[in-house]
C-alpha cells in the first residue's frame, strides 16, 4: 500500500495518554506530529479532537489509511 502524501511513518504512533483533551493533527505539518501543534491554520484542514476519560495506551494513526480515526486499525499492513 502507497503511504498518503505527508505520512510521517508506516505504523502507529503508541504513547501513554492520561485523561484529558486531545487533538490529533491531520494536516500532518505539526512539529509534535501526531499531536496537533495548531500548524494547520489557514488551511481547511483541522484536527480532530479526543477526549480520554481513563489513562490508556493509544495507538494513533499514522500512515492516514485508518478507517477507525484516529486510531490504527492495521491498515498500514495491507497490499
Amino acid at each position: 500500500m502507497a503511504r498518503p502524501p505527508g505520512c510521517k511513518q508506516r505504523g502507529p504512533f503508541v504513547d501513554e495518554c492520561v485523561p484529558g483533551k486531545y487533538a490529533w493533527c491531520r494536516c500532518e505539518r505539526s512539529g509534535t506530529y501526531p499531536y496537533c501543534d495548531g500548524s494547520h491554520r489557514g488551511s481547511e484542514v483541522t484536527p480532530l479532537k479526543v477526549v480520554l476519560d481513563v489513562p490508556r495506551t493509544v495507538a494513533w494513526c499514522a500512515c492516514g489509511a485508518t478507517r477507525s480515526q484516529p486510531y490504527c486499525d492495521g491498515s498500514h499492513r495491507a497490499g
